[in-house]
């Protein structure tokens, strides 16, 4: 309620300043050359080509592959940086630069960027028809990526990155293997505490796994990957039985349901006691699901980036669409509050309804 509370006086204070008439309310808008977009900053223009030339060509106007891998690779290109070792007079990323682009055939084959290749030679072409850097690229193609999935926050997108000039070293990219102390310490390294560690980790919702289990790529990590909602959380609470594939492999634990991917990483975080409870808020409050994950993930997008240089083209990227009204918190068929691991010591688990029918069994994240 307190986190509730604190949005809506924001929210009043900004209202009150647009209504006396603030610099927002008046600024004007610039035609377009294209003779059908307009923008705030005319910079903001050439975005539109790109933005449609996207959708269309790379993710074929879906929440599918391309959109969840190319919303994977702006953290993977972003969190490659280290401020630690910057102050200690060492070469550590340059944060979001698009390195991982830029020096593919080496960086892609770091283990923690393993399937990455992919999603790299796909963009590869769409960079070179437009006049954008590939460091802005990537963090745009990822915006546009989140926007096609319901439910999906409307986030920020800044335009002005300039492209790296040498690869960031190995070892920057949290691996789901990792204990929580050092991920959480990786991630504190670039600005994220605990807690906002768990408000990053709602990327997961449409994430899936390609290279933790070779045999079975595109296996969710939720019952809900086309969506952007709470499921992720409550399904991570759950007691794991089997592994969707052949067996146990580094950095995967066993999961709650049939054709679902369950990282380690996200197992153990969700339990953890310094992130236990945050974890478990998400479940069934999607409004501050939505609030909190632009914070982050704005954030993200400018690691190692001079924020003064950038301009706000957030207008450029598509509304997502509406959560389903279907897509309420639940446990998925054949599950109930008796299978839930409860970790948080301060507040008892939510009870959900369980959806009917036969075990819920997940299809893989299709390839279009």
């Amino acid at each position: 309620m307190a986190f509730k509370a604190l949005l809506a006086a924001v929210s009043l204070i900004a209202a009150l300043q647009g209504a006396s008439g603030s610099p927002a309310q008046l600024t004007r808008r610039v035609a377009c050359p294209d003779g059908k977009n307009t923008a705030t900053n005319a910079a903001c223009c050439a975005l539109f080509p790109v933005r449609d030339d996207i959708i269309k060509n790379l993710f074929h106007n879906q929440c599918a592959e391309e959109a969840h891998e190319s919303f994977r690779l702006t953290f993977h290109d972003a969190v490659a940086f280290s401020p630690a070792a910057e102050a200690e007079g060492k070469f550590a990323g340059g944060g979001a630069d698009g390195s991982i682009v830029l020096f593919d055939k080496i960086e892609t084959n770091f283990h923690a960027n393993q399937g990455t290749d992919e999603i790299v030679a796909l963009q590869k072409p769409i960079i070179a028809r437009h006049s954008i850097s590939t460091a802005d690229f990537v963090q745009f193609a990822g915006a546009v990526g989140l926007s096609l999935c319901p439910g999906a926050p409307q986030v920020q997108f800044l335009l002005g990155r300039k492209d790296a000039t040498r690869p960031a070293p190995d070892g920057l990219v949290p691996e789901p293997f990792d204990s929580v102390d050092k991920i959480l310490a990786r991630l504190l390294d670039v600005g994220f505490q605990d807690f906002e560690v768990v408000w990053l980790l709602s990327a997961h919702t449409i994430a899936a796994a390609d290279f933790v289990d070779p045999t079975i790529p595109r296996t969710p990590f939720d019952s809900t990957p086309e969506i952007f909602d709470t499921q992720f959380f409550i399904e991570t609470q759950l007691k794991g039985t089997s592994f969707p594939g052949k067996g146990a492999n580094q950095g995967e634990v066993l999961s709650p349901l049939r054709g679902e991917m369950r990282l380690q990483s996200d197992f153990l975080i969700a339990r953890d006691n310094r992130t236990a409870c945050e974890w478990q808020s998400f479940t069934n409050d999607q409004e501050k699901f939505q609030e909190t994950f632009p914070d982050v993930f704005g954030r993200l997008a400018v690691l190692g980036v001079d924020n003064s240089t950038l301009i706000d083209c957030s207008e450029v990227l598509p509304v997502p669409p509406p959560l389903p009204r279907s897509a309420v918190p639940h446990f998925p068929a054949g599950k109930s509050i008796r299978d839930v691991e409860p970790a948080c010591a301060e507040t008892p688990f939510p009870t959900f309804p369980t959806d009917p029918g036969p075990a819920t069994t997940i299809a893989r994240v299709p390839n279009v």
